[in-house]
């Protein structure tokens, strides 16, 4: 039997901006984006809330646009984490197999076991833990091991771990502005599901979404992730440098950023001028839009360094023959494919989100890559979970899905 149409709604609690995607799948899996919403965040610094109130009200107000265009009621919805206090690490598991052939429980058993043998402090808790490769006696390179005989099942898996104070206070913000949480989702994953090909995992690859006040990186090898991390820098820190650079306002220097900003000053003429507004009642100046270059390309090229040493310190330099793809709200910044390929020396692009239809030609920009990542997450994920109605909730589904729906609240539960 197919099932009924159902709803789905992302919420991307960025720094600078938060983002509500609701889409709705059709009885044929097909996803169209139905509604959108945004609104300015001024609660987040770095990725961590700073300011709860402000936050919840931003989050109000994204949600109920996104409700006003799809005329539906939004009362579950799937976020997305970031900030510096993520962290990852990689574990193995093994269990013996007791019918001399692998079955869901083993699975779940292998993972189990991984998951206990990592060592996470009292003040971490696990977000993901996601299955990297299976081993079955000798047998390596297994993505898939349920039905093959053996006598001893492996699992190398990629944790990943956040402050848990940090978790608590972001559920907090939503819980306050009247939803439920169905699951966190580390935003660098979700970006990775609506900007990657399934080539580019295999190949290797390395996705950075560059946000307000995070630079986000997940690696792809071997098409499953190897490696994450948060690094706490991103577009803000680029305004912030043009408003002391140009003395001007924190306003002022994020629409000169849009409007004039090139990642590299070789890519601007010296005969390009603008003008900006002075403070203080003093009169505006003109300036070259070269100058502006040179401000911003010293902190983009810090940015893609400490990319780089991250990079390096994964031990996935030199296997990354897909290259690199940047996304997020900054990557739209001219010149910003250029300045990556320049720094990392790898072969770059743009990503542009896919896989959804409906709204295409609003949400088919970088800056809603985790939101309709967080989608698409979420639809392939729908084993475990089905939205009834315009409400989300939980159901038994296949006994793959309910094991799926044991790790999800056993993840929740922490927090």
């Amino acid at each position: 039997m197919a099932k009924k149409e159902h709803i789905i709604v992302g919420l991307d609690i960025g720094t600078t901006k938060i983002r509500a995607i609701v889409a709705q799948v059709t009885s044929d899996q097909e996803i169209n984006i139905i509604g959108v919403g945004s609104s300015p965040n001024r609660g987040l610094r770095k990725g961590v809330v700073v300011n709860i109130e402000s936050t919840v009200e931003s989050i109000k107000r994204a949600v109920e646009e996104a409700e006003l265009m799809a005329a539906v009621q939004i009362n579950s919805v799937y976020i997305g984490i970031a900030g510096g206090h993520i962290s990852s690490e990689t574990s193995t598991g093994v269990v013996a197999l007791k019918r001399r052939e692998v079955t869901r429980a083993d699975v779940q058993r292998a993972i189990e076991t991984a998951h206990a043998a990592a060592v996470v402090s009292s003040d971490r808790r696990v977000l993901h833990v996601l299955p990297r490769e299976f081993i079955v006696d000798d047998q390596e390179g297994i993505r898939e091991p349920v039905g093959i005989s053996g006598s001893r099942l492996e699992v190398d898996v990629h944790i990943v771990t956040g402050a848990v104070t940090s978790a608590q206070n972001l559920l907090k913000c939503v819980h306050r502005a009247g939803l439920d949480v169905i699951e966190i989702v580390l935003q660098p994953l979700a970006s990775s599901e609506a900007v990657l090909t399934e080539e580019e995992k295999e190949l290797g690859i390395a996705m950075v979404d560059l946000g307000g006040g995070t630079s986000d990186l997940a690696i792809f090898s071997d098409g499953t992730i190897s490696h994450s991390a948060v690094l706490p820098v991103g577009g803000q820190h680029i305004t912030t440098d043009l408003q002391i650079g140009l003395r001007t306002s924190l306003a002022d220097a994020e629409k000169i950023k849009i409007r004039h900003g090139s990642a590299l000053s070789c890519m601007v003429k010296d005969t390009e001028v603008l003008e900006v507004p002075s403070v203080g009642g003093r009169p505006p100046r003109d300036i070259s839009r070269r100058q502006v270059s040179e401000i911003i390309e010293p902190r983009v090229e810090e940015i893609f360094d400490l990319v780089l040493r991250e990079i390096r310190r994964s031990g996935y330099e030199g296997r990354l023959a897909a290259g690199v793809v940047i996304t997020g709200g900054t990557s739209l910044l001219q010149g910003m494919p250029d300045a990556a390929e320049r720094v990392l020396d790898l072969p770059g692009r743009r990503g542009i989100p896919s896989g959804v239809g409906g709204l295409r030609d609003i949400v088919g920009n970088p800056m809603f890559s985790t939101g309709v990542g967080l989608i698409l997450h979420a639809h392939r994920m729908d084993q475990g979970f089905e939205l009834v109605g315009k409400n989300a909730g939980r159901k038994g589904g296949t006994r793959f899905g309910r094991w799926l729906n044991r790790m999800k609240s056993s993840v929740l539960n922490f927090f």
